[in-house]
């Protein structure tokens, strides 16, 4: 029944501690969306509902593009239903390592309106890793002459899981010499410690093997072991020891490879070979090994590589220090990393709305803008400026966001795209500074309306055309794109006869091409006037209209009709009797004749018989005496 009873109080322990650590942090938390999560959920499971929970209509999902933004999106959003779901797999320990609260914080944008909720997901762990020892046997030499009481501390065991999950206790096998108590390092590692319980006998028992147990608290647990084998020497020797349990050292991160960090020395009361004392690094992970150098022999420690503030801001160094009778005592080297600004911010562009149409009014948002600095302090905090384009401004949105919005009304006919730059700068005392270009092009509107080429045409065609062709040609031109540009031209009105206008011209929609449908006749139509119409393609579509008169000229197609004197039955020409005695210069009659032809075409020459231009109309003329 003890075992039962132990998971009942470790599940009972789990629903405490969880909302006791959340109202821990809730005070650092901003206010929003949280869910929680255990880690590895499957692909696609289900975290929640975030349009609902946001107050979002399932409906209008498709308008506003309700999405993700994230360096790593281990999220996305179902977008017909508004579900939050899992996109990757979700690994605690990866994540977060060993902190006791893992969360992750997101955004997410709609549009239309541009909103930004802040979400974050705490993830639980779950009890997928087993406590291991970094060796599977551990030898220990311990002089017979060591009196009980003495610890010797022990490589601990590594657990990846966090919380009740990760490595709760340290168990050793029933003996008689040894015992074990735990310890934990200042980062919260907890490591076993052996203790001698009895004093040794070389020659009743020169070796000891022990067991060593790391449980976890998970349910059910699981555990890990390591065989202890310990040798026990004669000899009669005094063990090292050092000036301070406890060594505290502050460096900057960017010290180069090779710099001093500390000369450690540990005093031995022995003399000759004796006294020798050998340093080491004891009870350390992985890390400690890679940024950090022991001489043996000296016990300085040097740097080994570049260390980074943002990766990890202090190291905690355990140091053994060993006589040749391998009596050993130890030491806690704490060394804390002090930030430099050497991180320069970044400029990450979230959202981006593009094209963007031409007649958007003032402060229509362009793009969404996130910063981020892996600094600490002022030399993290950020402040954005745009270099130049006094067509555009950034407004601060919202922690580390900002809005690019227009500050003026565009026109795609006169700049068609733009090349904004802008430039993240932090507030260190030497400041570091990183800059992006977005490129925003500008879609069309139909905002501008066909323009004629001339103010007013003008044509002249002469009488008797053949019917179809061309007698004049009208152009306007658009400078919108598309379908916005596209013109067709149609006559509008004229001062023809409504009816008869069809019968007489013919526009072409897409040339301009004016057409005569029929011979025109100048002694009927002289001169008419159109009034025609170009018109784009755009909705709602602009016209603009011009006027096209059309002057018909003549030419010599008709002959002069004489109109005096009249006929008689025979044809011949009817005529007043002349005097006898009629003198000369005696007017006998006047000829009167027409022409219908105009100008040249019409002159009329009066001779004996009259001859006119190339056109005749013979006439006869006879004089009676009385």
């Amino acid at each position: 029944m003890r075992p039962s009873a132990e998971r009942s109080g470790r599940a009972l322990w789990r629903q405490v501690l969880l909302p006791f650590l959340l109202s821990l942090f809730r005070g650092a938390l901003p206010d929003q969306i949280r869910y929680s999560i255990p880690e590895e959920l499957a692909k696609n499971s289900v975290v929640g509902n975030l349009a609902k929970d946001l107050g979002l209509s399932v409906r209008d999902l498709s308008a506003r593009k309700l999405r993700v933004t994230a360096e790593k999106e281990y999220f996305i959003v179902n977008p017909e239903s508004g579900d939050l779901l899992v996109s990757d797999r979700i690994d605690r320990e990866q994540i977060c390592g060993k902190k006791p609260l893992c969360i992750l914080d997101f955004d997410t944008v709609a549009e239309n309106p541009l909103n930004i909720f802040h979400v974050s997901v705490i993830v639980q762990d779950i009890n997928d890793n087993t406590p291991l020892f970094k060796q599977s046997k551990i030898d220990l030499k311990i002089g017979e002459s060591t009196k009980p009481g003495k610890t010797f501390p022990l490589d601990p065991a590594l657990d990846l899981d966090a919380g009740p999950n990760s490595l709760q206790r340290y168990n050793l096998n029933e003996n008689e010499h040894f015992d074990l108590t735990e310890k934990q390092t200042p980062d919260g590692r907890k490591y076993p410690e052996l203790i001698l319980k009895h004093s040794l006998d070389r020659e009743e028992q020169n070796f000891h093997h022990l067991v060593l147990t790391a449980v976890d608290g998970g349910d059910p647990p699981q555990s890990g072991t390591t065989q202890i084998q310990i040798q026990v020497t004669d000899a009669n020797d005094n063990p090292p020891v050092f000036s301070q349990d406890v060594y505290r050292v502050s460096l900057q991160e960017g010290v180069p490879p090779g710099f001093l960090v500390l000369q450690l020395t540990a005093t031995d009361q022995d003399e000759g070979v004796n006294a020798e004392i050998i340093y080491s690094f004891h009870n350390v992970d992985e890390q400690v090994e890679r940024f950090f150098n022991l001489d043996r022999r000296t016990g300085e420690i040097t740097t080994k590589d570049d260390f980074d503030f943002e990766i990890a801001s202090s190291y905690t160094l355990t140091i053994e220090a060993k006589d040749p009778g391998d009596l050993a005592a130890h030491c806690s080297v704490q060394v804390e990393i002090l930030d430099e600004n050497d991180c320069a911010p970044e400029v990450i562009v979230t959202s981006i709305f593009t094209p963007l149409p031409e007649d958007s009014p003032p402060g229509t948002v362009i793009a969404l803008i996130k910063t981020r600095d892996r600094d600490s302090g002022e030399n993290g905090e950020v402040y954005c400026q745009i270099l130049g384009k006094a067509e555009f401004i950034l407004k601060s949105y919202s922690k580390n966001y900002y809005k690019l919005v227009t500050d003026r009304t565009l026109d795609r006919e006169e700049i068609p795209e733009y090349n904004v730059t802008i430039m993240a700068t932090d507030r260190g005392k030497q400041p570091l500074s990183s800059s992006i270009s977005i490129t925003l092009r500008l879609a069309d509107v139909n905002d501008n309306a066909p323009v004629f080429h001339q103010a007013s045409y003008v044509v002249h065609v002469a009488e008797n055309n053949p019917p179809g062709a061309s007698i004049a040609q009208v152009s306007a031109s658009d400078p919108d794109l598309g379908p916005n540009g596209q013109v067709s031209y149609s006559i509008l009105a004229s001062d023809l006869e409504p009816r008869a206008l069809s019968s007489y011209v013919s526009v072409s929609a897409q040339s301009g091409v004016v057409f005569a449908q029929r011979a025109f006749d100048h002694e009927q139509l002289r001169a008419f006037e159109l009034t025609l119409q170009a018109r784009d393609h755009g909705s709602p579509a602009l016209s603009t209209n011009v006027s096209l008169r059309v002057l018909v000229g003549d030419r010599n197609d008709n002959a002069p009709r004489v109109l005096y004197p009249a006929l008689g039955p025979d044809g011949s020409a009817l005529f007043d009797t002349v005097p006898r005695a009629a003198q000369p210069g005696y007017l006998v009659t006047k000829v009167v004749a027409v022409d219908a032809d105009s100008g040249h075409n019409a002159w009329l020459d009066s001779g004996g018989c009259p001859e006119f231009a190339t056109l005749l109309q013979p006439c006869h003329l006879e004089l009676l005496s009385d």
